[in-house]
């Protein structure tokens, strides 16, 4: 069979792959967390009103985060109706776009360069698919990874500008179009990334860039902005002051340079994250790092190029959020594909140069041996995990690293059940060792068990913390203050008095704070269900 038609299959089978595991089962598991089931609600709102311009919780307009997600999750809302599966269906296709951006600027610069080990753009793709911080986090409704998607083209697009003399305006006029939709996808930052990596790279060559370039500028932010004010224009125009205050000072400022939404992390905090987030790729990325000391820094060849510029990709948005005041994992998510590039060079030559030395490979197989039997020890001995389950989830990682260890030679097969090993522990993980994780961190049966006693219209409250998951699997119900928050008692006291003033309602209450609401004067309280984390009560008035 010719090398051309086995490399047509080869790329056939990894996108069905791919695209079988990123659709499946998004639905399985409750919306979890503080944010997955508040955007959901929000897009919900959205779409029952009509309204594509002011996002509301609750109905209270929410200026947290802009449209692009929202927007997505209707339309996945108008054709399959609303559930977990529709929330999810944007994310998991911008997990899919993202790959189908770096197997499009890997394959034009495979193309392009005249020389280097085969299968460049295979391997980049492969490891960018299967690294498990694009798993993840395509597989939830988050911001993060929409971001990573219009930023993945944006970047790619000014690449191909790079490497590609024909069709440079073009290419740029791409780049401009994309951080527009950054912009929709997450704010300010979607504008701040693109044009630091630009920055960057022309700094790391030492060079300026050319005319072309550089002169785009002056038709290409009118394009940017022009693709971002489908949004921006109309959400200002209607709410003005409240707005900017809300979004960019507030979300925006406040959020990087203060610790005002609670999530600080020390300076080093994303360099132990991307290595995480390159997994199962992780010293494949850190071999590429250190061989970067040979490379040629001012040379202006493709190869170069393109390894610089992954260079500036993945070390910008680290750089950027280190500084903030605020940090959570996905923010560097964004990184991920420069990371695939750098990694996919360095597994490029691993299988097609028989010379090149095996031992990033043999320590990874080592390393996933050494994982599944620390992942035994811990659900042998925590029991939240069932050693049938673990031993499920964990055969991929240690039948691959077996292999590897035994079948040196079988270089192609090693790269491919290592790509198969993440997929595959996932893909058993979502059906064995998560449900018992997801349904305490979420209130979904526990609302349902309420509907079906008899509490189906009941208005919702909380006590001592706030619920999030509430927001969308009680819509309607929970009960908002002024401030758009929902409503939280402090105290016994106030939990009878809402109970006089509207004969029953239901409290979701931390199962460690259960003894606060027994023996309340003047109201009945009946526990309905718990999850092992929280329950909800109902109180009635006596």
């Amino acid at each position: 069979m010719q090398r051309s038609t086995l490399a047509k299959r080869a790329w056939l089978l990894l996108f069905l792959v791919v695209t079988a595991f990123y659709l499946y089962g998004l639905g399985r598991l409750p919306l979890v967390g503080p944010d997955e089931p508040r955007y959901a609600q929000v897009a919900r709102e959205m779409f029952l009103r009509r309204d594509l311009i002011t996002p509301t919780l609750g109905g209270h307009t929410w200026f947290e985060k802009p449209a692009l997600l929202y927007w997505m999750m209707i339309a996945a809302f108008r054709v399959f109706g609303v559930s977990e599966w529709s929330a999810r269906l944007g994310p998991a296709l911008a997990g899919l776009l993202t790959i189908l951006a770096l197997c499009w600027i890997s394959n034009l610069f495979e193309r392009r360069r005249g020389s280097g080990p085969n299968g460049f753009s295979f391997f980049s793709t492969l490891i960018v698919a299967s690294s498990g911080g694009l798993l993840v986090f395509s597989r939830a409704a988050s911001f993060d990874i929409v971001l990573t998607m219009t930023i993945t083209w944006a970047l790619a697009f000014f690449l191909a500008s790079e490497i590609e003399e024909k069709r440079r305006t073009g290419f740029l006029a791409g780049f401009y179009v994309f951080v527009g939709f950054s912009l929709l996808a997450k704010g300010l930052v979607g504008i701040v990334l693109p044009f630091g990596v630009i920055g960057a790279f022309y700094l790391l060559r030492r060079t300026f860039p050319d005319r072309k370039a550089f002169f785009s500028l002056f038709w290409g932010m009118p394009l940017a902005l022009a693709t971002a004010s489908t949004w921006y224009g109309p959400v200002i125009a209607r709410h003005g002051w409240l707005f900017i205050d809300q979004f960019f000072i507030q979300h925006h400022f406040a959020r990087y340079f203060s610790n005002k939404y609670q999530h600080p992390q020390p300076l080093y905090f994303y360099l132990p994250v991307m290595l995480m987030l390159s997994v199962p790729w992780t010293l494949f990325l850190i071999e590429a790092l250190v061989k970067a000391r040979g490379w040629r820094w001012s040379a202006g060849d493709p190869e170069n190029k393109v390894r610089l510029f992954a260079l500036a990709w993945l070390i910008v948005p680290i750089l950027f959020f280190s500084f903030s005041g605020s940090k959570l994992p996905a923010y560097v998510l964004p990184s991920l594909p420069a990371a695939a590039l750098l990694a996919g060079e360095r597994l490029s030559r691993f299988v097609s140069e028989k010379a090149s030395s095996g031992r990033t490979m043999r320590l990874t197989a080592i390393l996933l041996v050494l994982l599944a039997a620390a992942g035994i020890i811990y659900a042998q001995q925590t029991g939240k995990v069932s050693l049938q389950c673990a031993a499920l989830v964990l055969a991929p990682a240690v039948l691959a690293g077996g292999f590897i260890l035994l079948a040196s030679r079988r270089r192609l097969w090693a790269a491919l059940l290592l790509a198969v090993v993440p997929i595959a522990g996932a893909a058993v993980t979502l059906n064995c060792a998560v449900d018992r994780f997801a349904s305490r961190e979420s209130v979904r049966e526990l609302i349902k068990q309420a509907d079906t006693s008899g509490y189906a219209t009941t208005p919702v409250f909380m006590f001592s913390r706030i619920e999030r998951t509430s927001e969308f699997y009680a819509p309607g119900r929970v009960v908002y203050d002024p401030d758009g928050d929902p409503h939280k008692f402090e105290s016994g006291e106030e939990v009878v008095s809402a109970a006089r003033n509207r004969g029953t309602i239901l409290v979701i209450v931390p199962l460690g704070s259960m003894w606060r609401l027994q023996n309340l004067q003047g109201a009945r309280t009946s526990m309905i269900a718990d999850n092992g984390r929280v329950a909800v009560v109902a109180v009635m008035a006596q």
